[in-house]
């Protein structure tokens, strides 16, 4: 789901004539107005009209450089470059309208009004689906679970909120149902549960907010994460009535989300009347009927409810994909184009592009650089070091330089704050080899840039070359429209299905790097205790993030198509998948090597074409 300013309104293609004077009367265009008006020798000029933009009516230069760059980017998508769309678009229109005037051929005018961007009004918005998300929870004071504009409540609809103690969860016409199993972690947990954080459905983690709202939450202008992304926040069906299952908790003994409960929140779900479940949760793949999930989306799908589920994050393995029941729809994960950058600059001039949504620097200076590596404390090795683990570092050595540190076996924020706690003043994390380009938007707790691995090599080269290394870290911004995109993220679990080999899985793939989504402020967006930060909005990156974005575009199926079945769904979504990136080019890996359907399925999910897919029927 690609974050565009506004693709709420039809895209209509109408062919250039002075005598048009376009919708009058109208309110919008209709869903297709393709007709021959004017020709010249050789092509037609057209009209291809967008609707309108978010930037609002005070336009800034940089609103309008923006949407004409996306005007060539889009055309440029059919043309097969954005050079041949800036030759032929005579006019942008930037300001209020959104669209351009162009002069292209009827096959390519054909092409783009197939394009329209029709799903979210022919579906409503997903009005009055219900979605269910078995997770950690909900935050219900999020605006993204709002019920302005809602109607009443669908009269099959059977759950409950349970907001019987201080920490329950009021619902409304939005999030209908919120509901917590918890017995069978009482039973690992071996005693009585008596704190009230672990008896509700609020979440005090994250993550459940963040995949229901991605799922299904409502328009939220302005959302932004320390001001980065500023735009309108919005679910796949944003009209869509929600209901959250909390079934995972703290962990212990490495469990957090149990079986016991996880089908008691299938059998409830079932019954209360959703019509999708988005599961983000999974473990190793196992037989169908040793496997509690597996379990519940078979009885799900026997009564008509699509189950979409992540893939896993244990990539790049081969063979790691979970989840794999023929049943259910199977989603692993890639990037989309947009990206939060911020730029490693190094003394000798090179200037790598990374990732962060950190603060910045103290000032815009060149600080001294250090490899973890050279900073050990005295009861580390470098190569322990290296990764930046907890009591690893020697801050005598650390204190007021940027700190370049390896990724792997810890997290990645827990790496900044082991950076900041030696007096480190910024971090450079730097991919291994696995990672290739797989960068992650991470909100650290100092200034902050992770990159890539071959660009963590030069930088460490660039460190053992000198005495006296010296970089700095820009600013993070935003950056839309990037190339390639998608990739598949390095962490994205891989087929092939060990379980039924002859079965394709993951089924799909959708956008799960660096989502922006609403989140629960019981926590920190690092969701470590050293972290006191408390934001309405993150970013969240893995297979938990997309599968919500293909349970989004279920809802709209759904309402548009409340006949279909979860196999016709699924077939619809797999049909119609795209396998090329946004350079007209075969997706790649993480690494930039040609991937494959043990990655990406299908492809990676169009929604607009799935919508009409006779193939799926």
């Amino acid at each position: 789901m690609r974050s565009r300013p506004l693709p709420l309104q039809p895209t209509a293609i109408l062919p250039l004539s002075l005598g048009n004077r376009g919708f009058k009367d109208c309110e919008r265009a209709p869903e297709s107005f393709i007709q021959f008006v004017q020709k010249g020798l050789y092509s037609l000029s057209y009209i291809v009209y967008l609707g309108g933009h978010s930037h609002g009516h005070r336009t800034t230069t940089a609103d309008r450089h923006r949407e004409t760059d996306f005007h060539y980017e889009f055309l440029g998508s059919f043309l097969g470059s954005k050079e041949k769309a800036k030759d032929v678009i005579f006019y942008s229109y930037n300001r209020h309208i959104n669209g351009f005037a162009a002069t292209i051929d009827e096959e390519h005018a054909a092409e783009i009004s197939i394009q329209r961007f029709l799903l979210w009004e022919k579906a409503r918005f997903g009005e009055d689906t219900i979605i269910g998300n078995l997770d950690t929870g909900v935050w219900p004071e999020s605006e993204s679970f709002s019920d302005k504009g809602f109607g009443p409540i669908p009269s099959k609809w059977k759950g409950i909120c349970q907001n019987d103690t201080s920490a329950g969860v009021p619902c409304n016409r939005k999030l209908i149902g919120a509901r917590y199993f918890n017995n069978g972690y009482a039973a690992a947990y071996g005693g009585p549960l008596n704190s009230s954080t672990l008896n509700t459905p609020r979440d005090y983690e994250g993550h459940g907010t963040h995949t229901l709202s991605t799922a299904a939450g409502n328009f939220v202008p302005g959302a932004s994460v320390f001001g980065l992304g500023n735009r309108t926040a919005k679910g796949g069906s944003p009209k869509a009535r929600v209901a959250a299952y909390k079934v995972c908790w703290p962990p212990i003994n490495g469990g957090e989300c149990f079986d016991a409960d996880i089908m008691k929140a299938f059998d409830v779900a079932i019954n209360d009347g959703v019509d999708v479940l988005s599961v983000s949760l999974g473990g190793e793949p196992t037989d169908y009927f040793s496997d509690a999930l597996s379990i519940g989306a078979f009885h799900s799908a026997n009564n008509g409810i699509v189950v979409v589920c992540s893939a896993g994050n244990s990539g790049p393995t081969d063979g790691s994909v979970s989840n794999v029941s023929p049943w259910m729809i199977t989603v692993g994960a890639s990037t989309m184009d947009r990206e939060f950058q911020a730029y490693v600059q190094l003394h000798n001039g090179l200037r790598l592009k990374g990732t962060s949504i950190s603060e910045p620097l103290p000032e815009d200076r060149f600080y001294p650089l250090i490899s973890a590596a050279q900073a050990n404390a005295a009861n580390a090795t470098s190569s322990e070091a290296i990764l930046c683990k907890g009591g690893t570092l020697d801050p005598e050595k650390v204190k007021g330089k940027i700190l370049a540190c390896l990724r792997g076996e810890n997290a990645r924020v827990d790496k900044g704050q082991q950076a900041a706690l030696a007096g480190a003043v910024g971090m450079i994390l730097c991919n291994d080899e696995s990672s290739g380009n797989e960068i992650i938007a991470d909100p650290h707790v100092l200034p902050a840039s992770h990159i890539n691995y071959t660009d963590g090599v030069a930088v460490f080269a660039y460190i053992n070359s000198t005495d006296d290394p010296l970089g700095l870290i820009t600013p993070p911004k935003t950056q839309l429209y990037t190339k390639p995109a998608p990739f598949m993220a390095s962490f994205s679990s891989k087929g092939p299905n060990i379980v039924t080999p002859e079965i394709l899985k993951p089924d799909i793939t959708a956008p799960g790097v660096n989502i922006i989504a609403a989140y629960s402020e019981g926590t920190s967006p690092t969701n470590e205790d050293f972290d006191k930060r408390r934001i309405p909005f993150n970013t969240e990156s893995g297979t938990s993030m997309s599968c919500p974005h293909v349970a989004g575009i279920v809802g709209l199926l759904k309402t548009l198509h409340p006949d279909w079945s979860p196999a016709a769904i699924r077939s619809a979504i797999m049909t119609t998948a795209r396998t090329r990136d946004n350079t007209v080019n075969p997706m790649l890996n993480g690494s930039f090597v040609k991937a494959t359907p043990f990655s990406y399925g299908a492809g990676h999910v169009r929604p607009n074409r799935a919508s009409g897919s006779w193939l799926g029927l």
